[in-house]
């Protein structure tokens, strides 16, 4: 997919709205090198990573989903995956050559939560992006 097919001001907006969810931290669309390419953390939450260390973060993330279509064509595409730590929880989306990295509370309940954003990205996003 490339960059002017991609709805950069849309997936903004969604994001926006994602961050609304009340168990969100942080809600973000990362490109495949791992620069963050839109989203922040939630008003008045602090983060447990300085600058640095997300931007490693973000650049390990991307790293990992690439490696990850490898088994698509018997398993199938990842919708998203997720992990569960003692202070958070981290999911990512894959989308084309994007991820949407979301970290929650950790009370979260990941599957409810994995398929509410992918609701909240839309219809229309997971035709476009062959979901």
């Amino acid at each position: 997919m490339s960059d002017e097919q991609f709805p950069l001001e849309d997936m903004k907006n969604r994001i926006s709205d994602i961050l609304l969810e009340p168990e969100i931290r942080f809600c973000g669309l990362i490109d495949n090198t791992g620069e963050l390419i839109v989203g922040d953390m939630k008003a008045g939450v602090v983060p447990f990573e300085n600058d640095a260390r997300r931007k490693q973060m973000f650049q390990e993330l991307a790293h990992r989903v690439a490696n990850r279509t490898g088994f698509d064509a018997n398993l199938g595409r990842v919708k998203y995956s997720s992990s569960r730590r003692e202070k958070v929880v981290m999911m990512s989306i894959p989308i084309g050559k994007y991820i949407i990295l979301v970290i929650a509370e950790p009370s979260v309940n990941i599957d409810r939560l994995g398929w509410k954003i992918i609701d909240k990205l839309g219809h229309q996003w997971s035709e476009f992006l062959g979901f």
